[in-house]
């Protein structure tokens, strides 16, 4: 059986593992680390003038914000990817669940983090009513299960905004330029096989963004060369973001095989 094409926006990865063990063929790529660092400066762009250099600062400080403030987000990836998230960068804690769906299969996974705790609970692994517990260190560098300690953002805005030029002011609030994705490896869950694939179009890849009357990001398209548009929604900034461990009783700790089914 053959599943949409994953996205890839964090988690992914385990949604690969989770078909696998399911039986199923992914014909997904694997997604690779977003990083909760502190944000790079978005790149003007060799063509940009004054106007555009607005642009690069609002949109700098709008993925600036992203790691001072609590937020909501949600991904898609047409209709077989979607990715939801309450993330508070401030608190180092978040929770997240996806749900990768294809013609006769659906996945749903979820993940807690708290500090350096990462818990999950994904099919195949974790049994039912209980958390897996994992290793953030022993997650390899191409690997993410989508909240991970450092990497708190599953979609790794800040980072991917980062490669970002030729930025334009669109209207009020509005901004599109191009992503240079083969300096984006791991981001928004490209794997670097994927991005090699596209070939030239890599380095030209179309985005907009918008921002709400505050300066914070609302909306994040990129049309990707191949595959569904990846569309990020970002909202409830400041609000709080309610996570809580698990009870000792209802965690195990992830199995060696889960580690070396990402490639430790």
């Amino acid at each position: 059986m053959r599943t949409p094409r994953l996205a890839g926006l964090g988690i992914a990865t385990i949604a690969t593992v989770g078909f696998a063990m399911a039986g199923c063929d992914n014909g997904g790529t694997a997604s690779t680390s977003a990083s909760g660092a502190p944000a790079p400066s978005v790149a003007a762009g060799p063509s940009s003038g004054a106007a555009e250099a607005g642009a690069v600062s609002a949109l700098s400080k709008a993925t600036a914000l992203l790691g001072t403030t609590s937020f909501t987000l949600t991904a898609t990836s047409g209709a077989g990817f979607k990715l939801t998230g309450a993330i508070d960068p401030v608190g180092g804690k978040a929770s997240a669940q996806l749900t990768a769906s294809g013609p006769n299969a659906e996945i749903n996974i979820k993940s807690l983090l708290l500090g350096d705790d990462l818990y999950a609970q994904v099919p195949g692994i974790t049994k039912a009513g209980t958390w897996t517990h994992l290793d953030g260190s022993r997650l390899p560098a191409g690997a993410n299960i989508g909240l991970r300690p450092n990497q708190i953002d599953p979609v790794g805005t800040a980072n991917l905004l980062g490669a970002a030029t030729d930025v334009k002011e669109t209207g009020t609030g509005t901004y599109a330029g191009t992503l240079d994705l083969t300096k984006a490896a791991g981001l928004a869950g490209l794997s670097q096989v994927t991005i090699d694939s596209y070939g030239a179009d890599a380095s030209k890849v179309p985005f907009t963004a918008a921002l709400d009357d505050q300066g914070r990001l609302t909306k994040l398209t990129i049309t990707v060369p191949q595959g569904d548009p990846i569309d990020v929604t970002y909202a409830d900034y400041g609000a709080p973001v309610n996570v809580a461990a698990p009870a000792a009783s209802e965690v195990t700790e992830a199995p060696d095989s889960f580690y070396n089914s990402l490639g430790s």
